[in-house]
């Protein structure tokens, strides 16, 4: 198979092929913690991590791999990689271990993983699987993050509240109390708030989509046009 290239790559990963807003995969964990921005963050960064190893690891083994033990030995593979991220999260962010819960090890089923070990990094040399991995992952990330702050902010109106939790004491001034005295909006924190803010999400990348497309159409061309040769007969006097 031939190499990807790499912008193409960077682009599928964070806009074009992005897998919480085009593939839509992955929406039990995306769903369940992004009720802030720190779950959402401490999340997606322990996707982003087994992608990007999991990638590597499918790629340097691909050619020792048979196909009839393909998809049992890559899930081996990511789950030998999640319960490492588990006992990291478990020494360094144990209180963020413990709110995000059972949605840590369920990154071993997540499709997005498997699917881009399979689908990706199977096929692929080292690099380009990485760079697949780094992007997919942070484009996942970059829709945890989004979903996680609009529902913070319409159902506890602050952000980057709890920060400390992944990032230490010195990221406890990092909160911002968008509005004073802020009852809460109930709908956002809860499971529909989820579906709700993702669907504004998709929405929103749709219409984008769209509107780049028109531009597209609607600009004129400005390609050269080829010259036409011609022929002549006769002499000249």
């Amino acid at each position: 198979m031939a190499q990807p290239d790499y912008k193409s790559i960077a682009l599928d990963g964070l806009w074009r092929n992005n897998p919480a807003t085009v593939q839509v995969l992955g929406l039990c964990p995306l769903l369940a913690v992004s009720g802030t921005v720190v779950n959402a963050l401490g999340l997606g960064l322990a996707t982003l991590v087994v992608l990007v190893a999991s990638n590597g690891a499918v790629s340097l083994l691909r050619h020792r791999i048979t196909d009839t033990v393909r998809l049992p030995a890559f899930v081996m593979i990511i789950a030998a990689l999640v319960s490492a991220i588990e006992m990291l999260m478990q020494a360094f962010t144990f209180e963020l271990y413990q709110i995000l819960g059972i949605f840590i090890p369920l990154i071993v089923t997540n499709c997005t993983v498997l699917g881009r070990a399979d689908g990706f990094a199977s096929r692929q040399p080292l690099l380009p699987s990485l760079l697949d991995g780094l992007m997919m992952g942070c484009g996942f990330l970059l829709v945890l993050v989004l979903l996680g702050g609009l529902r913070e902010w319409l159902g506890q109106g602050t952000l980057f509240a709890n920060m400390e939790l992944l990032f230490g004491p010195t990221a406890a001034g990092w909160r911002l109390q968008l509005i004073d005295d802020y009852q809460g909006f109930l709908l956002a924190v809860l499971p529909p708030g989820a579906f709700l803010g993702l669907g504004f999400l998709i929405a929103a990348k749709n219409i984008t989509d769209a509107r780049l497309s028109g531009r597209r159409q609607q600009a004129p061309d400005t390609s050269p046009r080829p010259s036409r040769r011609v022929r002549t007969t006769g002499k000249i006097g």
